[in-house]
């Protein structure tokens, strides 16, 4: 048998399962996600020989870009989504989770890593930081609809904002392990280094090259176009050119091309925010979206079978356990005390921190740029965490998210 036929006819399959799938799911209430799971453990338990490798540990360069390309055009997506015009009172919520919640997650991962899991000082800092950013790729069940949804809902839009934000807020930390295993941190003056340049520069950068390439693009198809027709376009593929575009340059900049496309796409969203064109944007990357997800979900549930957890132990499941459980839980609520919002909705937005297909990114890339030590048992509570995140949160989000729809029908929001 030609395993490259036979991958071509396996993709062609996934593809076609998206077409049908995530709505029969949600109207059984779970999530696509943990098909495409399962379907990855069935295919690489029965027939492994024929499948494509699915370790991350031996792939881990195109397991990095994979994760790479799939989290950038869902940022886009995620973008492209928000009705809500930016400021500091309307997204409170998400501000304060991107801040509080993740930092404080992030400190609680890594003291346990450190103290209770026998992990080295970096390598603890890499675990808080591969796990803090909850996911903008799994998180579809808890996030807003297409653009100018009627419904408004606060549960969706902090859940759907977090994830836009808070990849690009994980990486100085990112950074901060890589450096530290390096050996790069033994002067003040490298720590200031790393403040300065791998936290404010490149937070900065991103925020400045998005918002420039948003406004331009915005400028260009609703401002021009009407002056120059050869400029008008209704074609969805812009947007994956332009999540492309912009998330290179950034990068060739030293910017955080993952806050650059995100709010690229919000400011894009806002510029002719009634306009029927971003129903086409989002649609085209909801697509593309949809066939990668397919395809990496099959992977990484290959992954689970073909040793990844190998190296797992008894204490790393119960973290990953009171991380899904009670860390993200407790520190959403705490960073959501004041908030004048309802107390169920305090509890969905903390309890739906997804975490997913950025963890692997954030993880594959540290390994690319050095070498830790723990690298078999970070991947291990990582793949784990995932698993569990998915399983628990793909069958109780959409219960969770109708519930407060019907019991929550006259809710307001700012626009």
């Amino acid at each position: 048998m030609d395993p490259y036929t036979l991958e071509l006819a396996l993709l062609g399959l996934a593809a076609l399962g998206m077409v049908w799938i995530p709505a029969l799911t949600k109207d059984r209430g779970i999530s696509y996600a943990i098909i495409y799971m399962l379907i990855g453990v069935l295919l690489y338990t029965i027939v492994p020989d024929h499948m494509p490798p699915a370790d991350p540990e031996a792939h881990g360069t195109l397991t990095m870009h994979f994760a790479e390309i799939v989290v950038i055009i869902s940022l886009m997506g995620t973008g492209i989504k928000l009705d809500r015009s930016f400021s500091w009172r309307n997204w409170a919520s998400p501000l304060r989770l991107v801040t509080i919640a993740m930092i404080l997650g992030m400190a609680i991962a890594m003291l346990i890593g450190y103290t209770l899991l026998g992990m080295s000082l970096a390598s603890a800092i890499l675990l808080g930081a591969v796990l803090a950013p909850t996911d903008p790729v799994l998180a579809s069940d808890v996030q807003v609809g297409p653009p100018n949804e009627k419904r408004k809902s606060e549960t969706k839009f902090a859940l759907t904002a977090e994830a836009g934000l808070n990849d690009g807020m994980a990486f100085p930390f990112v950074w901060l392990a890589i450096f530290m295993t390096m050996g790069k941190l033994s002067t003040s003056g490298a720590w200031l280094t790393w403040f300065g340049f791998d936290v404010i520069y490149k937070i900065l950068a991103g925020i400045a090259i998005g918002w420039a390439f948003g406004r331009g693009v915005g400028y260009l198809l609703f401002d021009l176009s009407a002056k120059y027709k050869f400029l008008k376009t209704t074609d969805g593929f812009l947007a994956l050119a332009l999540t492309f575009l912009v998330y290179g340059v950034t990068e060739l900049l030293h910017g955080y091309g993952f806050f650059a496309v995100f709010i690229c796409a919000v400011n894009l969203r806002h510029y002719e925010k009634g306009h029927e064109f971003h129903s086409e944007l989002h649609s085209f990357t909801d697509q593309i979206e949809r066939l990668l997800i397919a395809v990496l979900l099959i992977l990484f549930g290959g992954s689970l079978v073909s040793g990844i957890l190998d190296a797992l132990t008894w204490k790393m499941a119960l973290f990953s356990i009171g991380f899904v459980f009670i860390v993200r839980p407790l520190t959403g609520m705490i960073s959501l005390i004041k908030r004048d919002i309802n107390f169920k909705e305090k509890l969905a937005i903390s309890f739906f921190g997804i975490r997913g297909m950025g963890s692997i990114f954030y993880l594959a890339f540290a390994f690319h740029e050095a070498t830790f030590e723990h690298q078999d048992e970070l991947w291990a509570v990582v793949a784990f965490t995932i698993m569990l995140s998915i399983v628990v949160h793909g069958i109780s989000s959409t219960p969770a998210m109708k519930h407060l729809q019907a019991t929550l029908p006259k809710e307001k929001v700012p626009e």
